[in-house]
């Protein structure tokens, strides 16, 4: 039986939504020198449009956006009665093609013949180069190149869904904390938390990472056949979908009390968190983010051992632009949501990593959207 929830302030996206979003990114690419946008299937599509193909086939489906212009969807007739039911349809023309026709015949009449159009970075190449070869002066640059924060920024109803989402990870790590862990394989415990997420709401999980003891020296290790000691250290990394926004929290574990050295560096990276958390204004480069929680583990003699940036964006994928890295940039601005997950991977021994998704606010303060402890939680 899923378990109750408390009430979450999340409303259904309308067309006007999806309009805005439309009309915002066809702006934003003008802006950026680009003719315009052609977005296939895939989270752009989904965010810009709310419309889902039930499968991705060599079939071409394209969203076209340009400034002045009516947005139009391109689809196969075979879909269009799906696409048709679409919340953001409304907003825009349809246009279908049917099997034995060319459909970047029906397509290229909608393009400047000699534009430079951003293209979401999952499209096909047979795609672009059906495109290229109807239009030879059209050229193309990937959207996470052109245009980073086309979803990078998210409005009052996104924040909630955020929100929910991450409400629902702490709920799951709650429960997880409960069960026991020696002498169960990591598969066992990945188990239990992909079955918790989904009690708590989520539509999908992408990612259940459990690394007991040395695994957790490898910060993308999936759950294996390790039988989880007494005496271990033990990543839990998880994240997936709720109302369509991702979460994605990190907290290290011990089963049965840690040793000096193991307590120092899970202090220690928790120190670092809470430094890249309080760099979080609107107005900083990204990449001040990761210095601040880098600085901390570099400073005590553990740089060498943090091994990846210290963030990722999020929204209606667990990963995505922007990043907190050195030689990022771009400002932090209120709505932009990201991780910060520093780590400390000792190889063959044990690693740690303490991770929350955080917002920058227009008070000039952070928001957390994970809310456990970070204290080293002690597991059976």
């Amino acid at each position: 039986m899923p378990r109750t929830e408390a009430p979450e302030d999340v409303v259904p996206f309308t067309a006007d939504d999806y309009r805005a979003r439309m009309t915002r990114a066809a702006e934003s690419a003008a802006e950026a020198g680009l003719a315009g946008v052609l977005v296939a299937p895939g989270p752009d599509l989904v965010y810009l449009t709310g419309y889902q193909p039930t499968a991705i086939t060599e079939r071409l489906t394209v969203l076209v956006l340009a400034a002045g212009q009516e947005p139009v969807l391109v689809v196969p007739t075979l879909e269009a009665p799906d696409a048709e039911k679409a919340t953001g349809a409304a907003a825009l023309t349809l246009r279908d093609w049917t099997d034995g026709k060319d459909p970047y015949a029906v397509t290229a009449p909608l393009l400047d013949v000699d534009g430079r159009f951003g293209v979401s970075d999952n499209a096909w190449a047979m795609h672009l180069l059906g495109l290229q070869a109807a239009l030879p002066g059209t050229s193309y640059v990937s959207l996470t190149e052109a245009l980073p924060m086309l979803r990078g920024v998210k409005d009052a109803h996104e924040l909630a869904r955020i929100a929910a989402a991450g409400a629902a990870a702490d709920q799951a790590y709650g429960e997880i904390l409960k069960v026991r862990f020696a002498g169960r394989k990591e598969t066992d415990v990945a188990a239990d938390l992909a079955r918790l997420l989904m009690e708590f709401g989520h539509s999908q999980v992408d990612f259940t990472v459990v690394g007991s003891g040395p695994n957790g020296a490898n910060p993308h290790h999936e759950a294996g056949d390790r039988t989880i000691e007494r005496g271990d250290m033990v990543v839990l990394d998880f994240g997936g979908l709720k109302h369509g926004y991702g979460s994605d929290t990190t907290r290290t574990v011990h089963v049965g009390e840690p040793t000096d050295e193991e307590q120092r560096v899970h202090d220690l990276v928790r120190e670092a968190q809470q430094a890249g958390f309080e760099a979080v204004r609107p107005g900083v480069a990204c990449q001040e983010v990761d210095r601040a929680a880098r600085k901390v583990i570099t400073d005590a003699g553990y740089g060498e051992y943090f091994i990846h940036r210290t963030g990722h964006g999020i929204g209606v994928t667990t990963h995505e632009p922007p990043y907190m890295i050195e030689g990022e940039e771009l400002p932090v601005v209120p709505g932009m949501c990201f991780s910060i997950e520093p780590g400390v991977y000792l190889p063959g021994r044990f690693g740690v990593r303490i991770e929350d998704i955080v917002t920058a606010t227009e008070d000039g303060a952070g928001r957390r959207f994970n809310n456990t402890p970070h204290e080293m939680a002690i597991v059976e």
